[in-house]
């Protein structure tokens, strides 16, 4: 990408030296004639950080921020942060697994916020690194299908891109207002994640997960997770996704409920009615996800 054509917004500070020399760049990598104009490209509220690199895990990845309209507008103020996983999927449709079918998450945080309904909050997508999604996005290991890093990409959230998103960006760093989420495996690895590392990440986002994976083991890690970790948890299901996740997930609701979460305080599960497994029938509901996460406050 030509540097000239990136616009850096006067209330984004410097890299420090110990950010590895990274660069956040715009949304766009290569110009392209055959491709239309997005709004991401000219939007200044977005930006990439290319090939992000852990010493905890082999690949490269990048990470898409996008701020809200307050963190330009208000240059004191600090902002909790939502990190959710399958980052490509989010925002830019020349990125997403399904050619232009993202979350929107970024138009619908603009939307939720302008009407009041949410508080201002940073987005972060960590991109999966394609093949190596599996074994990442697992918290134990499966005797057919193995996987089982979960934890060593947990780490890499925890040691290495927070720190760095919390010296990058004016944050809200405390559990409170800190939140994980994904769909499928990411809603997976999201409730293992949060069980683990409760003093980081406050808030769960728990989408169609794969409760299956390893026969059902996420229910043990819920059993195991002594005292309950203070964790405000989203979860939900698609009733067109199978009766076999449907149950799984009712079944993890149950497990919760057992555990001492309690519907409508730090709990929210929706069983979605026509709810597939995309990201279509992610984003339809990702504004119920924030407005649970992250409500106005009424102070």
């Amino acid at each position: 990408m030509n540097d000239s054509l990136i616009t850096v917004p006067p209330d984004f500070m410097p890299l420090a030296a110990d950010d590895f020399g990274l660069r956040f760049d715009g949304a766009s990598t290569e110009p392209d004639a055959d491709t239309p104009p997005y709004d991401l490209d000219s939007n200044p509220r977005y930006r990439v950080l290319r090939g992000f690199h852990s010493q905890l895990l082999p690949d490269n990845r990048d990470i898409s921020i996008y701020l809200p309209e307050a963190y330009r507008t208000e240059p004191r103020k600090r902002f909790p942060v939502f990190y959710l996983h399958d980052g490509q999927n989010l925002f830019d449709g020349r990125t997403s697994f399904a050619a232009n079918r993202t979350w929107r998450a970024h138009t619908t945080a603009d939307w939720l916020t302008r009407e009041e309904l949410i508080e201002p909050v940073i987005l972060v997508g960590i991109a999966n690194t394609g093949a190596r999604r599996m074994a990442e996005y697992t918290p134990t290991r499966d005797a057919r299908l193995g996987g089982g890093e979960g934890y060593l990409y947990g780490r890499l959230l925890v040691e290495e891109l927070k720190p760095l998103i919390d010296r990058r960006f004016r944050t809200l760093p405390d559990p409170a207002h800190t939140a994980l989420g994904g769909s499928s495996l990411g809603g997976l690895i999201s409730l293992a994640l949060g069980l683990k590392y409760p003093q980081v990440f406050g808030k769960i986002a728990v989408l169609s997960p794969s409760v299956w994976w390893n026969k059902r083991s996420i229910l043990a890690l819920v059993g195991e997770a002594k005292p309950k970790p203070d964790l405000r948890i989203w979860l939900d299901m698609g009733m067109a996704e199978g009766l076999r996740h449907l149950r799984d997930t009712d079944l993890l609701h149950r497990r919760l409920l057992q555990r001492g979460w309690r519907d409508g305080i730090d709990l929210s599960y929706l069983r979605v009615p026509g709810g597939q497994h995309d990201e279509e029938s992610w984003a339809t509901r990702f504004d119920q996800v924030l407005r649970f996460l992250f409500p106005k406050s009424r102070d």
